[in-house]
C-alpha cells in the first residue's frame, strides 16, 4: 500500500527517521564540540599543523561556516537544500538538511583545529569562576533565543516530523516575543556571546571570535530582506519598534 504523499509509509517513515536521527546526533555532537572548545580557548582541537600553514587552514575553517550558511539562505542554496533529500520529499525535508549541514560545519570547525599552543590569560580561582559564570550565562541566552525563535526550527525538527506523517512543513510565525521582543536578532546576539565569554584566551579564539561575530552582524542582514518579503508590513513595523541586535526593553507610550 502506498499513502497519500506518495511511496510505502515505512519507507516514508524509515526516510525522515534517518534525517532526523542524523541530524540531532550531529546537533548534539556539535553544540557539545563548540562548548568544550570555546570553553578551553580552541585548544583542545585535534588538527596538527603548525604556523602559517595552521592560520591558512584554521582561517578557513572559521570562513566556510557563515560562507556556506549563508548561501544556504539564498534562493540557490534553498534550491540545492531541496534536492538533497529525495525528489518526492527534498523540499519538507529542507529545515532539516539545513540545521544537520550547519550542526556538521560547527563540528567540523572545532574538531579540524590546528591549536596554535599559545595561551594569552587563563584565570584561576575567583577570575574561573566568574568567567565560567559569564560563559554559562551567554549560552543560557543563546538557548532561551532558540526556543523564543522556535526550536522545532531551528534544529531541523519541522521537517523530518512532516515527512514522518505525510504532511506539509508547519513553519512556526514570525518570532516577536521573548528575547525576539528586546532585539530582532537575540539567536546571532547569543551566539557572539558565547564566542566572547570563555575563560581562556588564546590567538585561535580571537580569530573565530572575530570572524563569526563579524557574521553575527553583517549575516541577518539578508535574512532580514528575506523576512521583509514573507511577512511584509508585519516584519516592517516589528523593524521599526524593535532593535537589531542590542536587547532594548520597549518603553509604553
Amino acid at each position: 500500500m502506498t499513502d497519500k504523499a506518495g511511496g510505502a509509509p515505512w519507507q516514508r517513515k524509515l526516510l525522515a527517521g534517518t534525517f532526523g536521527l542524523a541530524t540531532h546526533a550531529s546537533f548534539l555532537a556539535a553544540v557539545t564540540a563548540m562548548f568544550a572548545a570555546l570553553y578551553g580557548g580552541l585548544t583542545l582541537g585535534r588538527g596538527r599543523l603548525h604556523g602559517e600553514a595552521a592560520l591558512q587552514a584554521n582561517l578557513a575553517l572559521a570562513l566556510q561556516f557563515p560562507l556556506l550558511h549563508s548561501f544556504l539562505l539564498s534562493d540557490h542554496g534553498r534550491a540545492l537544500l531541496a534536492r538533497l533529500g529525495t525528489r518526492r520529499f527534498g523540499r519538507e525535508l529542507a529545515p532539516t538538511s539545513y540545521a544537520g549541514i550547519a550542526a556538521l560545519q560547527i563540528l567540523t570547525t572545532f574538531t579540524l583545529w590546528s591549536p596554535s599552543g599559545t595561551v594569552w590569560w587563563e584565570p584561576h580561582g575567583t577570575g574561573l569562576l566568574l568567567a565560567t559564570l559569564a560563559y554559562l550565562g551567554a549560552w543560557a541566552f543563546l538557548g532561551r533565543a532558540l526556543l523564543d525563535g522556535g526550536l522545532g526550527l531551528q534544529t531541523g525538527w519541522i521537517g523530518w516530523t512532516a515527512v514522518w506523517r505525510g504532511a506539509r512543513v508547519a513553519f512556526p510565525p514570525m518570532a516577536d516575543g521573548g528575547l525576539f521582543a528586546l532585539c530582532r536578532q537575540p539567536i546571532y546576539l547569543g551566539f557572539a556571546l558565547t564566542l566572547w565569554s570563555g575563560p581562556v584566551w588564546t590567538p585561535d579564539r580571537l580569530l573565530l571570535a572575530l570572524v563569526w561575530s563579524a557574521y553575527c552582524v553583517l549575516g541577518p542582514l539578508h535574512k532580514e530582506r528575506r523576512y521583509e518579503r514573507l511577512h511584509g508590513a508585519a516584519f516592517v513595523a516589528y523593524r521599526a519598534r524593535v532593535p537589531y541586535m542590542l536587547p532594548r526593553r520597549r518603553r509604553d507610550a
